[in-house]
């Protein structure tokens, strides 16, 4: 990365990290953003996600990735969501730091396995993932969508 960008974990949520998420999931996702309810649930006490930040040196947020971890019969799981940098700084290197620093936090809490999906057009995500040890797994992956 050129410019100093800070990867750190969310605290409380905020208009700052709403403005944000509610900029960044529109070039991920057609799904609405969170809404400051949302947010607070997300972020507050006993919350199973942990949301990362890229900052630039201003303050200003340019990216994020979450990760949520589980406990299932077999072991602590993690699922790694909504990695996104904002479309004027992708290429340096951001997207790689919020994605390792959401797999060394599951490291430290002992999880044993990290998921993720990642849409096949999105090329240079995926390229990523494997880069970073990801390794695609044959295996059907079902959604039932409730609303």
């Amino acid at each position: 990365m050129h410019e100093t960008i800070h990867i750190k974990q969310a605290g409380q949520a905020n208009e700052d990290i709403l403005s944000a998420m509610q900029r960044l999931m529109t070039q991920l996702t057609s799904a609405p953003p969170p809404n400051i309810e949302e947010l607070q649930e997300m972020l507050g006490a006993g919350a199973t996600t942990t949301l990362f930040l890229a900052r630039q040196a201003d303050n200003t947020i340019i990216g994020m990735a979450a990760l949520s971890v589980f406990r299932v019969p077999s072991g602590l799981k993690a699922w790694i969501e909504d990695v996104v940098v904002d479309e004027a700084h992708r290429g340096k290197g951001i997207g790689e730091a919020l994605t390792e620093a959401c797999i060394e936090h599951a490291r430290a809490l002992g999880v044993h396995s990290i998921h993720l999906t990642s849409n096949p057009a999105r090329v240079a995500a995926n390229q990523l993932y494997q880069k970073l040890g990801f390794q695609l797994h044959e295996t059907n992956l079902y959604q039932l969508r409730l609303s």
